[in-house]
């Protein structure tokens, strides 16, 4: 029964395997409920910020703001690359470098320079594989965001951009849909207008300003900044809670993948053992006849 042995060896690894993935699944299941929770209280900030600065993107010709300037050549652009640190989530992180090598390939073949800021560790391996140039990168952020550890690579691509070393600033992350679905996304962050205009505001407009204290340079100043931020820190929880679901469906199907293979080995087992069987019991009477 050499063979059975080898066949119910390979069923108890297989069942060790499933214990792991259905292990991961229960803690994935429980970090999407508070990653989403988190995404949900971010999102009222971050949308009333929006429509802010859509009002301030259709008035900024009465301001000097350098970040609400619009370039007419792109010859330089930055990317924010938001992945996950963790692998075996599905093809989470592959749509989304499938996304971002897309749109880095067309301003290469414009002859465009590219610098990423890469955050997640899976990004960061991509790009450097490729030969990309990252300016910045966070790894580590853990289940828990902090806003602290971004400002570091967020403010130093914002201030390239206000020096006018950079023409444009992207955005890509996975969006959270729902738990089945998570969709790969790219934004543009600066400049500021091509992605923060409701349809609403832009076909009736405004008839009013705001009032602006100490002075209109100082606010504005301070609230772009706030609002950049706060974009970016919204599509790293929206990230995290698409990351959680993805790893959560993967590990599904993981554990019951694991289910049918056990299911099949001991198919196989079972008939092995038959098939010993009925070959003892055919040699005892052969061997009885012969006598």
């Amino acid at each position: 029964m050499a063979v059975g042995k080898e066949i119910l060896t390979k069923v108890r690894s297989v069942q060790n395997t499933q214990k792991i993935t259905k292990a991961m699944q229960m803690v994935s299941t429980s970090k999407m409920r508070k990653t989403q929770e988190r995404m949900r209280q971010a999102r009222p900030y971050a949308d009333k910020v929006r429509q802010v600065m859509s009002h301030l993107a259709q008035t900024h010709s009465t301001h000097n703001q350098p970040m609400l300037a619009h370039r007419e050549n792109v010859k330089r652009a930055g990317f924010i690359l938001i992945t996950s640190d963790k692998g075996l989530c599905g093809g989470l992180n592959a749509n989304a470098l499938k996304l971002f090598f897309a749109k880095v390939q067309e301003y290469q073949k414009q002859g465009v320079e590219v610098e990423v800021v890469c955050l997640g560790s899976k990004g960061l391996l991509a790009c450097n594989n490729v030969g990309l140039n990252v300016t910045a990168s966070v790894v580590g952020l853990g289940d828990t965001p902090k806003l602290a550890t971004l400002l570091g690579p967020l403010t130093a691509i914002f201030q390239r951009y206000a020096d006018k070393e950079l023409d444009a600033i992207h955005l890509v992350y996975s969006s959270f849909v729902n738990t089945m679905r998570q969709e790969p996304r790219v934004e543009t962050l600066l400049p500021i207008g091509e992605n923060v205009f409701d349809e609403k505001s832009a076909s009736t407009g405004y008839s009013w300003d705001y009032v602006y204290e100490p002075s209109s340079t100082t606010v504005l100043a301070y609230l772009i900044r706030r609002y950049l931020e706060s974009v970016v820190y919204q599509a790293l929880s929206e990230n995290m809670a698409a990351e959680q679901a993805a790893r959560m469906v993967a590990m599904k199907a993981a554990t019951d993948n694991a289910d049918n293979a056990i299911k099949q080995l001991r198919l196989v087992y079972n008939k092995s053992r038959q098939a010993a069987i009925t070959t003892e019991l055919t040699e005892i009477v052969a061997g009885a006849a012969a006598v």
